[in-house]
């Protein structure tokens, strides 16, 4: 498809009724669908990243090499940054969010939101990105989710998002790398 045709179609699509990179979530899950499947589209040109398929394993030694410390902490150990600490939260620009550990392209920022959390949130994620298990840390039940290449922990999923997947993926900043849709970062 030509880039000029592909732009026609995208112009007249419902996706496009809310800002393509604003904060809205699409109005049904058809949109939410494209999103998922057009994540690309927010990748910047030129940029490589990894697929799920490629599982990366580390030693905690070799973690700590690569890792900040906070970074070690949130991703290794399961903590969680400072609520508002992170500069990712007023991060408007189109791009894509990956792991910092290991580059897999988790959101873009047609899929955050402003949840008023103080973390970076999302509506829905890039499709096998994540993997889940129940955290009972704080005594009732939360789901956790995980890098699926790298096994780093990002943060925790609720039922309190916006319509239509009602879902949010409350992420650390810390945990994420932005690279926008103009360049590498």
């Amino acid at each position: 498809m030509e880039r000029r045709t592909l732009l026609k179609v995208l112009a007249a699509s419902p996706l496009l009724a809310t800002p393509l990179f604003g904060r809205a979530a699409p109005a049904d899950l058809k949109g939410v669908e494209a999103l998922q499947r057009d994540w690309k589209m927010l990748l910047a040109q030129g940029a490589t990243v990894p697929l799920q398929t490629e599982p990366l394993k580390r030693t905690n030694e070799e973690w700590r090499k690569v890792l900040t410390p906070q970074q070690y902490n949130v991703l290794r150990e399961e903590g969680t940054e400072r609520p508002g600490t992170s500069p990712l939260n007023g991060e408007k620009r189109p791009g894509v969010f990956v792991c910092v550990a290991c580059e897999l392209p988790l959101f873009t920022s047609a899929m955050k939101y402003e949840s008023g959390t103080g973390w970076p949130s999302f509506f829905t994620l890039i499709p096998g990105a994540f993997g889940t298990k129940r955290d009972f840390k704080l005594i009732y039940p939360r789901t956790e989710y995980h890098c699926i290449r790298c096994g780093g922990h990002h943060g925790h999923l609720f039922d309190d998002g916006p319509k239509p997947t009602g879902l949010r993926y409350c992420n650390n900043g810390v945990a994420l790398r932005f690279i926008p849709k103009s360049g590498a970062a």
